[in-house]
C-alpha cells in the first residue's frame, strides 16, 4: 500500500533540498507527480483524470482529479486535489478549497483507497485575520471544523456544498514563508 501522506510532506523537503521552484498551481502538480513517480515504482501518476475512467457514474461536484496514484490492478487508487491560489479572492478561494474536499469524500465514497488535499498559500489573508462567527474566514483563520453544509460566500447564483466528515485545517509553514495544509479525508 502506498504511503501517499507521507510523500506528501516528503514533497516539501525534497522540494528545498533540491531548489525545486514551486510558482504556481501547475508547477505544484507538476513537481509532485514527477516526485510521486519516483518514490513509487509500479504505480501509475497521472494528471487530470476524469472521474468515469475509474467507473464513477455518481454527480459529483466536480469532474476532473488534480493527481491520481493507482497500481496496474487498480485495486489501489488514490486522488490528490490541489490549490495554489495566486490572485485574492479570499472567500472564493476557500470555498473551491472547502469543494475540494467534498469532492474527496465522494471519490473516497466511491472506491477510492485515500484522498487528499493539499493546499498552498502566500497571502497571509488565507490564514490570519479578522473573521465572523458564520463567514467562511473562521475555518481557515480560526481553527473551526469544517462539517456539514457549507454556503457559497459570494455571488448571484445559491450554492452549496456538503462535507460530512469533520476536518481542521492546520497550517504549517514551508520553509520559504509560504503556508501548507494537506488533510487525509475521513
Amino acid at each position: 500500500m502506498a504511503k501517499i501522506e507521507a510523500l506528501l510532506h516528503e514533497f516539501w523537503n525534497h522540494a528545498e533540498k533540491e531548489n525545486i521552484e514551486i510558482y504556481n498551481e501547475f508547477s505544484l502538480q507538476h513537481e509532485l507527480g514527477m516526485f510521486l513517480r519516483q518514490k513509487l515504482p509500479g504505480y501509475k501518476v497521472q494528471f487530470e483524470r476524469n472521474i468515469s475512467f475509474f467507473g464513477i457514474k455518481a454527480k459529483c461536484v466536480k469532474h476532473e482529479i488534480d493527481i491520481v496514484v493507482y497500481n496496474a490492478t487498480g485495486d489501489e487508487k488514490y486522488a490528490i486535489e490541489l490549490k495554489y491560489p495566486r490572485n485574492g479572492q479570499y472567500p472564493e478561494q476557500m470555498y473551491a478549497f472547502i469543494k475540494d474536499i467534498s469532492f474527496m469524500e465522494e471519490l473516497k465514497q466511491n472506491g477510492f483507497t485515500d484522498t487528499f488535499v493539499m493546499t498552498v498559500v502566500e497571502d497571509k489573508n488565507f490564514y490570519s485575520g479578522r473573521y465572523g462567527r458564520n463567514d467562511i474566514y473562521r475555518f481557515f483563520r480560526g481553527g473551526e471544523e469544517i462539517n456539514g453544509k457549507i454556503e457559497k460566500p459570494t455571488g448571484h447564483v445559491h450554492e452549496s456544498v456538503s462535507v460530512k466528515g469533520s476536518y481542521r485545517i492546520n497550517w504549517t509553514e514551508i520553509h520559504d514563508g509560504r503556508m501548507v495544509y494537506i488533510l487525509k479525508i475521513q
